[in-house]
């Protein structure tokens, strides 16, 4: 006999675990791969829109990248450079005396209405800010350059007392160079704090300045056998300075070192005080080997 006709009562078969009827497979159409030159126009608007507002929450803190790398990254060199010396506890110590110099200058700076730019560390040279805006006249650029040993000086104390409490030599080391260093910036030579900090007494300070640092390198060079290069450097970058006293003086010139006697008073008073309380530190804090 002939195959018979399916009979239109057969119910179609259940596939296991599906207790429903058995349903035709679905075909997935493919898409096409060509978009409208709107669907990739609109694709690439949402991609940027998306990555523009993660950007501006970021953008709060994107503005202190230039600050990391100037100020960061510059530290972190010179701790990596000191350490090869005197070892990284000692480094990351002296880094921050530096820091904290360079911090009284930005702070004084600031309060006359100076614009500064973030510290910047020189490996075995120590740091600068750089000044926006130059001062009006002696008077605030001694107070921009004394607030640098100040700051420094509290710092160095403030490891001196540390080594007082704990007895730790660590400290009263790092007390002594920190009282050193910012003895040494209060010389009445060029660039350094102490040759901007006397322009408010007398410029002619410098004359003595260089005549005290031309001592010392001659007496340095007979007991030593050599002499600091980084103190003739401080004394050739001084030169244009020193050379400016024996030039005749304009009226802007002669402006700039007008100061009122109370203010000169001040600076006096503060600068020799300061030179007599850091030399009394490193009196304290030197210990003999």
């Amino acid at each position: 006999m002939g195959d018979e006709p399916p009979s239109s009562d057969i119910k179609p078969p259940v596939l296991p675990g599906y207790s429903g009827q058995a349903r035709p497979p679905v075909t997935v159409a493919r898409p096409s791969k060509k978009k409208g030159l709107w669907g990739t126009i609109a694709l690439l608007a949402a991609t940027v829109a998306q990555f523009g507002s993660k950007l501006l929450l970021l953008m709060p803190f994107l503005k202190f990248l230039p600050v990391f790398l100037k100020t960061g990254g510059t530290m972190i060199l010179s701790v990596g450079a000191y350490a090869l010396l005197w070892g990284w506890k000692f480094a990351l110590g002296f880094v921050v005396l530096i820091f904290v110099h360079e911090l009284g200058h930005l702070v004084a700076a600031r309060s006359q209405g100076l614009r500064v730019g973030a510290p910047v560390f020189i490996p075995f040279m120590g740091a600068f800010i750089a000044l926006k805006d130059v001062p009006r006249n002696a008077w605030i650029e001694a107070v921009v350059g004394i607030g640098g040993p100040i700051f420094g000086t509290i710092g160095a104390g403030i490891c001196y007392l540390i080594h007082v409490a704990t007895g730790d030599p660590f400290w009263s080391a790092l007390a002594y160079s920190g009282f050193m260093l910012n003895l040494f910036n209060m010389a009445p030579v060029g660039f350094l704090d102490g040759g901007r900090i006397v322009s408010a007494l007398s410029p002619w300070l410098w004359v003595a300045g260089y005549a005290l640092m031309i001592a010392y390198l001659v007496y340095e060079g007979m007991t030593r056998g050599w002499i600091s290069p980084i103190l003739l450097m401080v004394l050739v970058m001084g030169l244009p300075r020193l050379f400016s006293l024996f030039r005749a003086r304009d009226e802007e010139s002669r402006r700039f070192f007008e100061v009122e006697p109370q203010q000169r008073w001040t600076v006096g008073i503060a600068y020799f005080g300061l030179i007599a309380l850091l030399a009394l530190g490193m009196t304290l804090s030197h210990v003999p080997s």
